[in-house]
């Protein structure tokens, strides 16, 4: 399992930071609250694309689409991070 966790210094971040974690069979968001959380888990054969935002300055964003369901966004992350998801992502989905 792989764990991303986003910068502190990026917006909306700044006391509980979003993490990312992808294993062989779901990635899954973690956005921790003050009293409460919320974790969402989306199946690797529920995703149908993914979708990166790298601006020239500042922190990238990662959009994980679904099929017909919601969709995953989280912001903070170096844009390596998020390119490393993406590829990981990728290449986990056309194996399965």
């Amino acid at each position: 399992m792989k764990k991303y966790t986003a910068s502190r210094l990026s917006e909306g971040n700044k006391l509980f930071p979003c993490e990312i974690l992808l294993d062989d069979l779901a990635v899954t968001l973690k956005l921790p609250g003050f009293l409460n959380g919320k974790e969402t888990t989306i199946p690797m054969n529920r995703i149908s694309s993914v979708d990166i935002e790298t601006p020239l300055v500042g922190y990238s964003t990662i959009i994980i689409e679904t099929t017909g369901e919601s969709s995953i966004k989280a912001h903070g992350f170096t844009k390596a991070e998020v390119s490393e998801m993406k590829t990981t992502l990728l290449s986990k989905i056309l194996k399965s």
